[in-house]
Formats: C-alpha cells, sequence, structure tokens
C-alpha cells in the first residue's frame, strides 16, 4: 500500500506542490527519502523516527520508503519533516489516508515531537489554496498563512495534536490571520530645515514611483530626506500587501503572523554583495531589490557600491522583476521599488566650498561620479543637487507642510493613477507607463512638446531620458490636479533632469 500526503517546494515566491509517497514493504529494514533531497530534508528521517518514538509509536522492521514527487524537481528545507510523518502515519493506518491527502502540510518536527515554525507558509497557503486543499502547519506559522482567506489553515502544536486532530480525538480551530500593524514614524519632513526643492522632488518622487538621485557635500541632509519618504507613502493595498508578505515570509521577516501594511524600506550597506542586493545564495534567496518591493531601496553612498552590483540594478529598474540563475536554479522575484540614491559631489564631498575642496577639483568629482556609469544614471527620473544648509537656517522654526499634508496630496495623485490605469496588468503608477500608453496619458500641449524638443536636441537626451521627462510631467499634472499636461509641468521635469546630477 502507498499512503500519500502533499507538501511544496519552493521556486522563488512560487510554491510547486510535490507529492509525498510512502510505501512500507518487506525488506531488511530500512528508512530511505528518494526524489532529490538536500541534506535537511534526508536528515528528515532521524527527525520523525524520534519524534514518533516520543509518542510511544514504533516504525516496523519492513523497509519503508519515502519518494518526493516529481522526482526532478530538488527539494529544500526542514518543512518536509511534516508531510512525511503525515504519509508514514496514513501508510501505518494511524491517521485516514484520505485525510492526509486532503491537505498540503509543511512544518519542522522536534525530536519530542512539538512542530517548528518554518519559512514560508504564505506562499504555502496560495498553493493549498490553488490546489483547493486545506494547510497543516505548525501552530506559530497559522496566523500568517490564515492571511490566505481561500484555504482552511490548521495549525498544530505538534505531531501527537495532528493525529487526535485527523482521528476526530480533539479537533483543532482554523487559524485566525494575525493583525494588521502599521508602527507609529516619528519622521516628520518639517524637522528638515531648509531644502523645499528637495521636498518637493520627494513628493514627486513618491506620487509616481519615481527613480530619484541626491547629490550634496556632506550633511546637507541627503539622508535625513530619503528616511522621511515612508511617512509620506500611502499604504500598502491589499493585493500589494499579499506580494509583499509572501517575499518577507520566505526570509523570515513576518512577525508574529502580522501583516505591515507599510510599505518597505530597505537600506542595504554599500559592501553588501551583489547577492545580497539582487538575490542568490544558498537556495536563490530574494535580494534587497525584492524586500523593497513595492517599496523603497535607499542606496546611501552610492558610487561607493561595487561597479559590479550597480551594473546589476539596470535591468530590474526597467522590468520590474529580476532573474536569479544559478547553475542548479532559475528564479524570478518581483521587484517593483523605487530607488533613492545619494552621493557626495566628490570622494571629499566639498567639490563646490573653495575653503575645504581637495587639491584635485574638478576632476576628483568627474573620477567619482564617474563609477555610475551613463546608463545607469539614465534610469533616474529625478536628479536634484542638495545644497548645504546655512547655519542662520537652523535656527529657524519649522516651516513648511508636514509629512501628513504632503502624504495626502501624493494618496490623491496615486489614487488618480490607479483609477487611470483600472487594474491593468503591470500598470500602477505613472512610472509603469510606457509606449502608446505613455503617449495617451502624457503627450503635452503644443507649448509643452515644443520646450521639451528644443531641451532634447539642446541636451542631447536619450528616448529613455526623454520618456522619463514626460512620466515625470504626467505627475506633477496629478499633483496638480490638471487632466492635461501643460508646459509648466514639463518645464519642471525638465528642471529635475537636466541639473544636479546630470
Amino acid at each position: 500500500m502507498v499512503a500519500r500526503a502533499y507538501t511544496v517546494a519552493f521556486q522563488g515566491v512560487d510554491a510547486r506542490l510535490v507529492e509525498v509517497q510512502c510505501a512500507v514493504g518487506p525488506g531488511l529494514p530500512a528508512f530511505s527519502v528518494v526524489g532529490l533531497p538536500d541534506k535537511a530534508v534526508s536528515e528528515a528521517r532521524d527527525r520523525v523516527r524520534a519524534a514518533l518514538s516520543s509518542m510511544a509509536i514504533a516504525l516496523p522492521s519492513k523497509r519503508i520508503t519515502i519518494n518526493l514527487s516529481p522526482a526532478d524537481l530538488p527539494k529544500e528545507g526542514s518543512h518536509f519533516d511534516l508531510p512525511i510523518a503525515l504519509a508514514l502515519l496514513a501508510a501505518l493506518d494511524i491517521v485516514p489516508a484520505d485525510a492526509a491527502e486532503g491537505v498540503v502540510a509543511l512544518g519542522e518536527l522536534s525530536l519530542d515531537g512539538s512542530l517548528v515554525p518554518v519559512l514560508g507558509a504564505l506562499p504555502a497557503a496560495m498553493a493549498a489554496a490553488a490546489a483547493d486543499r486545506g494547510l497543516l502547519c505548525p501552530q506559530a506559522s497559522g496566523a500568517e498563512a490564515a492571511w490566505v482567506g481561500a484555504a482552511q489553515v490548521v495549525g498544530a502544536p505538534g505531531l501527537a495534536d495532528v493525529v487526535r486532530h485527523f482521528t476526530g480525538q480533539c479537533p483543532i480551530a482554523p487559524a485566525e490571520p494575525g493583525e494588521i500593524k502599521s508602527p507609529p514614524t516619528d519622521r516628520d519632513l518639517r524637522d528638515v530645515k531648509g531644502q523645499e526643492r528637495a521636498k518637493r522632488a520627494l513628493e514627486i518622487a513618491a506620487a509616481g514611483r519615481h527613480h530619484l538621485m541626491l547629490v550634496g557635500a556632506p550633511g546637507s541632509g541627503k539622508s535625513m530626506l530619503a528616511a522621511r519618504i515612508p511617512g509620506i507613502l500611502p499604504q500598502l493595498t491589499a493585493a500589494e500587501a499579499l506580494e509583499t508578505s509572501m517575499i518577507q515570509s520566505l526570509c523570515g521577516l513576518l512577525d508574529e503572523g502580522g501583516i505591515n501594511r507599510t510599505r518597505p524600506f530597505r537600506e542595504p550597506h554599500h559592501t553588501a554583495s551583489m547577492a545580497a542586493i539582487v538575490g542568490g545564495g544558498r537556495g536563490a534567496r530574494p535580494g534587497e531589490i525584492s524586500l523593497a518591493h513595492n517599496g523603497v531601496l535607499f542606496m546611501d553612498e552610492f558610487p561607493e557600491f561595487s561597479r559590479s552590483v550597480l551594473e546589476t540594478l539596470r535591468q530590474p529598474i526597467e522590468t520590474g522583476e529580476v532573474m536569479v540563475a544559478r547553475a542548479n536554479a532559475h528564479v524570478k522575484y518581483p521587484c517593483k521599488f523605487m530607488l533613492v540614491a545619494a552621493a557626495n559631489p566628490c570622494k571629499c564631498g566639498y567639490l563646490s566650498d573653495p575653503a575645504r575642496a581637495c587639491a584635485r577639483v574638478p576632476i576628483c568629482g568627474e573620477d567619482y561620479l564617474g563609477r555610475i556609469s551613463g546608463p545607469l544614471m539614465d534610469r533616474f527620473d529625478l536628479r536634484l543637487e542638495v545644497p548645504p544648509v546655512a547655519f542662520t537656517d537652523l535656527d529657524l522654526p519649522s516651516a513648511g507642510d508636514s509629512s501628513a499634508q504632503v502624504a495626502e496630496r501624493v494618496a490623491a495623485a496615486r489614487q488618480v493613477q490607479a483609477d487611470r490605469f483600472d487594474g491593468a496588468p503591470g500598470l500602477r503608477q505613472n512610472a509603469d507607463a510606457e509606449g502608446s500608453r505613455l503617449e495617451e496619458i502624457a503627450t503635452p500641449d503644443a507649448e509643452g512638446r515644443d520646450l521639451l524638443i528644443r531641451a532634447a536636441e539642446r541636451f542631447g537626451l536619450s528616448a529613455r531620458g526623454y520618456h522619463r521627462v514626460l512620466r515625470v510631467a504626467r505627475t506633477i499634472a496629478d499633483l496638480d490636479h490638471a487632466d492635461d499636461v501643460r508646459r509648466p509641468h514639463v518645464a519642471e521635469a525638465l528642471s529635475f533632469r537636466l541639473t544636479g546630477a546630470a
């Protein structure tokens, strides 16, 4: 007799259904796991044996074979413990076979039979719902998986509780979703003295998900400005929260099953490796660009990142997804993020200050910013020079709009974009528009078009640069509650394109 249970194998954010087959037959006593298991999966037999022994269940003196099908799909992770144990219990007629086949199971077993939480419960629940099955997981992972309302989620404390649940002795109540968490922030735009033009650039970038480059002397407030971007961004929609949480689930970043509706803000150090930024390593895990999906990736000291890391950003910026290709894995992750980069104008940082600049001015500035390639720089929609703040301005009281006021305008502009694209695939913000769709929504009036053409000819804008100016102009028009893109909108978009780091 062959008993079956089901689990998943992860390929990026996708969870592929895996059939766990258990055969108990005649032969020399043995317990083998086949079907391309990794070391953690192969060791499951010892954890399962110890867990069953703690329940006073002895394995028969027969040959036990566990097959993980499809056999040519690599199996990685300790979450195969529970489905292997469940298939074995069904083969021994301890739990009903139909009950074992009716769920997708994942969980790591302790030697005493308790279940340890594992990564990926949320994507596994999605796969269970697609297969019209329930999900069986550790109790600590239940609140996370329960966010997928289409699948019934049972969170069990241990293997003995699983047996009592399936035999009807003590059914386990379905898990409830964790709390929605929106941690408060005390970072307000009004804390930034001066820098009104930079604040305006932040508002435009946040409204249309435009990439932003800030260049300025040390202490001019670049990092302070970037740290306040989360406070002006709208909360994640339900669909966006689920997308983002699936990636966080794979990395174990969901706290007690609670989904955070605040947009991600990732700020990797400039010593980060390519695998840390783009993704890779053991199991081709998601990198910082995917963890920033639907949020912000802030890269301070931008030229200090290695050249190879910077160049790998070019394709994800354009496509909104990244393919992590390794010899044994090709995994695709979503990565629609808003890139905010900050840099000093030169190595010493005081290029424009004759009193403190080094003797290599202006060559030092050309060499330092020259580490950023032209094609990568061309992908920044907004480029801004952040001047030092005068000491007299620091003593002035806070002025300008607060983060809450700016956030209202950003949310209104994003709602206009949501209504405009109306659920079109791949289109959420103006930064996503291209081709005929961009021409349809962002073609300026005659005066604006004339200004844009003259600027493109004079400053040698590339085709990409031309279209990015149109996108920014469309966002400025949305903030201005204007149906059409006019000359002032184009002029302001050009002013952020042709100054600063340009």
